[in-house]
């Protein structure tokens, strides 16, 4: 049984509030565990994480999309004993080893970075520093870089009851632990953006409900294989995806626009209507918010005029959380994800897109419409 090493960022800063957050964090790693068909023990030591499993390698990948961890390495354990010289001795060995495996050669950079939390331990940590880095030079002639533009960071840390050595460090998402601020109605189009969206909240511990209005084959499935993606990173939440008729839900009042002359509204109502059927469905199940991919000034229907006719009156909040991203970042997101490819398949133009949209709308405009329409649409 071999441990991996899992650090967590701003959780450390909970406070009060910290035993819930990793107590949500623990339920998930051992989710994505089972999700994956692994055995192993998840378990805390002081202010760190570990798991211990038979199948190492084939635990990072996943454990590496948990929502909450900010990095991971496999260690080497070398266990405590009495005789404190044969224990450095053990770590200077292991620190080398470490350091072949990572490629440490003539012109490529190392730095040992050791933290003592047992500071019964005879060396102090710059000592621990200087003696595996001299072993690491006279072993493998590898260049000193004691600054974050090493090649390689060979890491040690002592405990009471082992010391662990690592030369990998393997980032992971960050965030919040999915599932701590309750859930949120995503949705989720067959396009770029809205996926990112959804990812971005799951990464702020939303554990999401997929929400897609189907108006062709093509798009609905883009939309799927994307939730499956996003699955991918719902440990500890089983997505259930809702797929609706988007002519059903958007057509009547549409129809009723254009016979009033409000063709270029079309954009505004088709959201407000999406949106509103959303935040339904978010009072059925629970949820606190309704999640949109819009994305500041893309479209007509994004402009921030827009979006405060679009939001007027619906009853849940609406969290667009990529309204800062310039689209080049999303993209850049989305390939992360690894949404970028399936969004990008053919895309089918919307049916009710007017030739000449408007760009600039009001609430007093839209209040008149409404009126209108003898209805709250």
């Amino acid at each position: 049984m071999a441990l991996i090493l899992l650090r967590y960022g701003e959780l450390a800063l909970k406070g009060a509030n910290r035993t819930y957050f990793l107590r949500r964090l623990r339920r998930n790693l051992r989710a994505c565990l089972r999700a994956n068909g692994l055995e192993g023990e998840v378990f805390a030591e002081g202010q760190r994480l570990y798991v211990r499993t038979r199948d190492t390698q084939a635990a990072l990948e996943p454990l590496a999309r948990v929502f909450g961890l900010v990095s991971l390495s496999p260690v080497s354990e070398i266990l405590r004993g009495a005789d404190p010289a044969a224990e450095i001795d053990a770590l200077v060995s292991e620190c080398v080893r470490q350091a072949r495996e990572a490629g440490v050669r003539p012109g490529i950079s190392f730095r040992v970075r050791s933290r003592r939390a047992d500071k019964s331990f005879p060396l102090i940590s710059p000592e621990i520093d200087r003696l595996a880095g001299e072993a690491i030079v006279r072993e493998l002639d590898g260049d000193v870089d004691l600054s974050d533009r090493a090649d390689v960071t060979i890491g040690v840390e002592v405990r009471q009851e082992r010391i662990m050595v690592y030369g990998q460090v393997i980032p992971a998402p960050g965030g919040l632990p999915l599932g701590v601020e309750g859930r949120a109605v995503a949705l989720i189009s067959g396009g770029i953006d809205s996926p990112v969206a959804a990812w971005l909240m799951m990464r702020r511990g939303c554990a999401i409900i997929p929400l897609h209005f189907s108006s062709n084959e093509a798009e609905t499935q883009k939309a799927l294989d994307n939730i499956e993606v996003l699955r991918r990173y719902s440990y500890g939440w089983d997505l259930r995806p809702v797929v609706l008729s988007h002519r059903e839900t958007v057509a009547p009042t549409l129809q009723r626009l254009a016979d009033l002359g409000y063709e270029r509204w079309s954009c505004i109502f088709c959201k407000r209507a999406l949106v509103a059927k959303a935040c339904e469905l978010a009072a059925e199940l629970g949820a606190h918010a309704v999640i949109m991919g819009d994305n500041l000034g893309q479209v007509a229907s994004q402009t921030l005029a827009n979006l405060e006719v679009i939001s007027y009156g619906m009853p849940k909040p609406i969290l667009r959380p990529l309204l800062g991203y310039d689209k080049q970042e999303i993209i850049e997101r989305a390939r992360r994800i690894g949404t970028f490819d399936i969004s990008t398949r053919m895309e089918h133009v919307c049916p009710f897109l007017p030739h000449h949209p408007i760009t600039r709308g009001t609430v007093e405009q839209l209040l008149t419409i409404l009126k209108q329409l003898g209805s709250s649409a």
